[in-house]
C-alpha cells in the first residue's frame, strides 16, 4: 500500500480559506442557483498549465454524498461517479449481510475509482465529481494518487460531517439500500477524521438541511475554483 509522510499538499495545490464568503468564480453565475458550467473554455489537448479536478464527496452512510455530489456535478457540468456502482457483487454481498468490509476488499474498489475519475478526464472533462465514503486516511492516499500520476490533476476532499444519530435515523428510513444501520456503526468505529495537514479536505456540517449542505458545498467549490483560477491568470 503506497503510504507518504505528507499526503497533501499535491502539486502545488493552493490552501484556501473557506471559511470566508463565497465568491463566484470565473463563469459562475452571481444567481442562487448554480451554473451549468465552470467557464467556457474548451478542453483541448494543450494540457500545459491548465488544473483538472477531482472533486470526491466523503463521509459515513447517510450523510448525503450522493444527493451533494448530484446535484454539484449538476452546477459543474461534470461526470459524476457513483462509489456504489463500483463495488463487486462479493463486496455488495458482504453489505447486504451486515459484514463490514475489510481494507483488503476495499483496494481494489479504491484504485478502480481513481482510474476511472483519471479516464473521465483523458477523455476531455475538466474534472469529475465522484462519492466513496474514504473513511481512512489511507483511503485517501490512494486517490490522492492520481496527482502523482497526473501532474495537473488537483484532487479534493468534501467531508460530510454528522452525528452517528443523526445518521442512523437517515438510514433507517431508507428503502431498499444494502447500508443498514448496523453499518453506521461499524463505521463509526474505523472513521478517521481528516488531520490538520490535510489540507486537501472541506469539512462540511451535515447535521442540517440538505438545501443548506448543498449550498454550503457549492460555495466552497466556488472559493476554491476560483482561487485556482487566479493562480492560472
Amino acid at each position: 500500500m503506497f503510504l507518504y509522510d505528507k499526503a497533501v499538499p499535491v502539486n502545488e495545490q493552493v490552501i484556501v480559506d473557506t471559511t470566508a464568503s463565497a465568491t463566484p468564480f470565473e463563469g459562475a453565475s452571481s444567481k442562487a442557483s448554480p451554473p451549468t458550467t465552470i467557464d467556457d473554455t474548451a478542453h483541448t489537448n494543450d494540457r500545459a498549465g491548465k488544473h483538472y479536478h477531482i472533486w470526491l464527496v466523503n463521509g459515513p452512510a447517510g450523510c448525503g454524498k450522493t444527493t451533494v455530489a448530484e446535484y454539484l456535478a449538476d452546477a459543474l457540468d461534470m461526470p459524476y461517479i457513483e462509489g456504489d456502482a463500483h463495488h463487486t457483487g462479493e463486496n455488495l454481498d458482504k453489505m447486504r449481510s451486515g459484514t463490514p468490509l475489510t481494507d483488503a476488499d476495499r483496494w481494489d474498489w479504491l484504485t478502480a475509482l481513481r482510474d476511472e475519475s483519471m479516464r473521465q478526464i483523458d477523455r476531455g472533462s475538466d474534472g469529475v465529481i465522484m462519492t466513496c465514503s474514504a473513511l481512512k486516511r489511507k483511503y485517501r492516499d490512494v486517490i490522492r494518487v492520481a496527482a502523482y500520476y497526473d501532474h495537473e490533476i488537483l484532487v479534493h476532499f468534501i467531508f460530510l460531517n454528522a452525528p452517528v444519530e443523526a445518521l442512523l435515523q437517515r438510514v433507517t428510513k431508507r428503502q431498499g439500500h444494502y447500508m443498514g444501520s448496523n453499518m453506521v456503526h461499524s463505521q463509526f468505529k474505523i472513521i478517521e477524521r481528516p488531520a490538520e495537514d490535510e489540507t486537501d479536505v472541506i469539512s462540511i456540517d451535515a447535521d442540517r438541511s440538505i438545501e443548506e449542505v448543498k449550498k454550503d458545498a457549492w460555495a466552497r467549490v466556488c472559493d476554491i475554483t476560483k482561487a485556482y483560477q487566479q493562480d492560472q491568470n
